[in-house]
């Protein structure tokens, strides 16, 4: 099926995958994975996971253990180890939170906000100039664009350029990309007195940041309550990506 590993990407993805030389040996790791990508694709609750694929109780706690220890991260870190540095991009993209995953409290918002349009949360991504993510998070849909652009960017390389919409346009970020050996080729606002540079054919190769969103629809509507399960979810997603570039490269 189409949602599972290929043998190219199962190759690639298991070196990768934590060891566990003593004890028990556990089931086999790319069923289980197989069942993850089934209900990352379908959107179905993990009772409904297919019995081909073993109780769904083995995937959900497979991948919450891998979450908790930051597999999923630490894996996207390893195939972005070596990206296309010479531009990165920055955006935002909103998700609807579906009915099923609506868990909003005082005290645990799970990065959830209320809008005009329901609760939604904000998916934050900084990716390559191939359009492939190098960092993600999460937050309540209604924070604004630029709430977490400071931890994302922290790793932005010297040498590269900054691509972002003009809601990116704050001197903080610019004296950032500055500080980094960047260039912030951001659009102004039209209330920016003071003259920058920007190139607008520059600009252009942004719209790569807009497909890698449009390329994870699978992830565009928010079923799960736990923020970092939903986040687990895009990292698996882009990973999906990264591994699909790959097997094209070779």
């Amino acid at each position: 099926m189409r949602y599972e590993l290929a043998d190219h990407e199962w190759t690639a993805i298991r070196p990768m995958l934590p060891n566990k030389p003593r004890g028990v040996p556990r089931v086999n790791d790319r069923r289980v994975l197989n069942g993850i990508f089934w209900v990352l694709r379908s959107g179905a609750p993990w009772r409904d996971l297919p019995a081909a694929f073993g109780p769904y109780t083995t995937c959900y706690n497979r991948f919450v253990r891998w979450r908790r220890a930051d597999v999923w991260g630490r894996i996207i870190d390893a195939l972005a180890a070596a990206p296309d540095a010479a531009v990165q991009m920055i955006d935002t993209s909103i998700v609807r939170v579906h009915q099923h995953g609506a868990c909003i409290t005082k005290n645990q918002r799970q990065s959830m906000g209320r809008s005009r349009g329901g609760l939604t949360s904000k998916i934050h991504a900084v990716v390559d100039g191939n359009g492939l993510p190098v960092r993600l998070a999460l937050s309540p849909g209604e924070a604004h664009d630029v709430r977490l652009a400071g931890k994302l960017l922290s790793r932005l390389k010297s040498g590269a350029m900054l691509l972002a919409d003009r809601g990116y346009d704050a001197d903080w970020i610019r004296e950032l990309a500055m500080k980094k050996g960047a260039w912030a080729n951001i659009p102004p606002k039209s209330n920016r007195s003071d003259p920058i540079c920007f190139s607008p054919y520059l600009y252009r190769a942004r719209n790569r940041i807009e497909r890698f969103f449009n390329r994870i629809k699978q992830v565009a509507t928010r079923y799960d309550r736990l923020a970092a399960n939903y986040l687990a979810f895009v990292q698996l997603a882009s990973i999906r990506l990264w591994l699909r570039l790959n097997e094209s490269a070779s």
